[in-house]
């Protein structure tokens, strides 16, 4: 069965506490969960407040689907950094079919 892991890198530019990276964390892992049904996880330690890792995995029993669904997240995460101050510093796809 097919598992698609898509991990991003922001920069939280305008972050001065770690209250001000959560805020933006959490929107962005919730307003994924919620519009694509995929789980979302923060893959790095809050040691600096200007930088998060996100790891978002979906699982289907069809490769294409997956793939196609990982570009739709990868578009809206470029929409929702933008809309809440945040950089896209890298963004990769691993497509784990077994």
């Amino acid at each position: 069965m097919p598992v698609a892991k898509l991990t991003v890198e922001l920069s939280i530019p305008h972050a001065q506490s770690l209250k001000d990276r959560r805020q933006v964390v959490r929107s962005l892992k919730d307003k994924l969960r919620h519009g694509f049904n995929v789980s979302v996880a923060e893959l790095d330690d809050a040691s600096l407040w200007n930088r998060a890792t996100l790891g978002i995995v979906a699982i289907s029993s069809s490769a294409a689907y997956l793939t196609g669904q990982m570009r739709e997240v990868d578009d809206a995460l470029h929409r929702l950094a933008n809309t809440l101050s945040a950089e896209i510093l890298d963004s990769f796809v691993d497509l784990l079919d077994d």
